[in-house]
């Protein structure tokens, strides 16, 4: 008697792996399409948006602090209050510290532009050869030089004061959504932890949340004292150095310096125009920064990934892609939210798994399954 060939099973497990991979391929055109179109969205939407991107974030950097503060037996209600103040007053501790001592700075500007523009035109004079010799360039290329109208723009006054009655709603709204988030996270994670949901969804999901939370405040946290830290050597070194206003660079750096590489750079150049601008010679103008430089050599590549380890290590190009992201979008307050949103996005992808874009086109799976660890 012959053996019957046996089922299709061969067949059928082709046409499951082919469904599963023609919906890992829908999924993956409109997670792109997505990244294309959200810029678009949210800088459209910007006034409903900014202020509940803004109020997740920081719902989720200070839930542990209001849990901490529940748990020493404070209400709810009073420890996310807290939680939240805490937040404020430092931000408005902060904003003076650099604000006022940099109002009184102002006057100095016409003197400080002027000793640049004659190191500018020191610096020119020098190198004036490179100059006669484009002009002779352009002049054998027959280009003609045109003639510029330039239109007249608001001035920064008037885009200041056009601008101040929108940003004061838009911040009244996210400190309002952001305490209302707080308050709401333990009802959110009894709702999740109590939700009878086949496989404990819910339960996974409220555990999911806890760590993102732990780890964002976590490395807002480790952040925030080693800036205050770079803060505290500024200050102590403009001091020093008898720059005037030791704590305005202090905090001027501390705040800068969370914006990671763009920060510094920018304090680097504040730094050497305001040396050139009040300091004798052009060497002894560039000390600040130079001094800076080291600093943040230091602080960059041996103090935070010391502090930070690996757990919160994240690619340069990730970070430089994430702020230039939500800069386009939503102007410097999306540079500064950009990376408390790559770190949610990076635990997020850290427990649903990240896609497998590159080996996908190759024909492997979307999300590969982890391998089990060995025993």
């Amino acid at each position: 008697m012959e053996h019957l060939p046996p089922l299709n099973h061969e067949s059928a497990s082709d046409r499951a792996a082919q469904q599963v991979r023609l919906l890992s391929a829908v999924v993956l055109m409109l997670g792109i399409g997505l990244f294309l179109a959200l810029p678009f969205v949210l800088s459209i939407g910007a006034v409903v948006f900014l202020p509940l991107t803004a109020a997740l974030v920081l719902s989720i950097i200070f839930s542990p602090l209001a849990d901490q503060l529940y748990r020493l037996g404070l209400p709810n209600l009073l420890a996310s209050f807290l939680a939240l103040a805490i937040c404020l007053i430092a931000l408005v501790a902060m904003l003076s510290v650099i604000l006022q001592p940099a109002i009184d700075t102002f006057g100095q500007l016409p003197s400080m532009a002027q000793r640049v523009a004659q190191r500018i035109s020191q610096l020119r004079g020098n190198l004036g050869w490179i100059n006669e010799v484009n002009k002779q360039l352009l002049r054998l290329a027959g280009h003609n030089q045109a003639r510029e109208v330039v239109l007249a723009g608001p001035s920064v006054i008037e885009q200041f004061v056009f601008a101040t009655p929108a940003v004061v709603i838009e911040a009244l709204v996210t400190v309002l959504m952001s305490f209302f988030l707080i308050e709401s996270r333990l009802r959110m994670r009894q709702k999740l932890t109590h939700d009878r949901t086949p496989g404990h969804a819910g339960l996974k999901a409220a555990r999911v949340m806890r760590e993102v939370q732990d780890l964002v405040a976590s490395y807002m946290m480790t952040v925030g004292m080693i800036n205050l830290g770079v803060g505290v050597i500024v200050g102590v070194a403009a001091y020093l150095l008898g720059l005037g206003a030791p704590l305005m660079w202090g905090g001027l750096a501390a705040t800068l310096n969370f914006l990671p590489y763009l920060g510094p750079l920018a304090m680097i150049i504040i730094l050497s125009l305001f040396g050139l601008g009040t300091a004798d010679t052009v060497l002894q103008g560039m000390v600040p920064a130079a001094l800076y430089l080291c600093l943040h050599a230091v602080e960059a590549n041996l103090v935070t990934p010391t502090v930070l380890g690996r757990r919160f290590t994240l690619n340069p190009v990730m970070i430089l892609a994430a702020i230039s992201y939500f800069y386009w979008i939503w102007g410097v307050v999306g540079a500064l939210l950009a990376m408390p949103i790559l770190l949610v996005m990076t635990a997020l992808f850290h427990h649903v798994g990240r896609p497998n874009v590159i080996g996908f086109i190759f024909g492997e799976p979307l999300f590969p399954e982890d391998e089990p660890e060995p025993a």
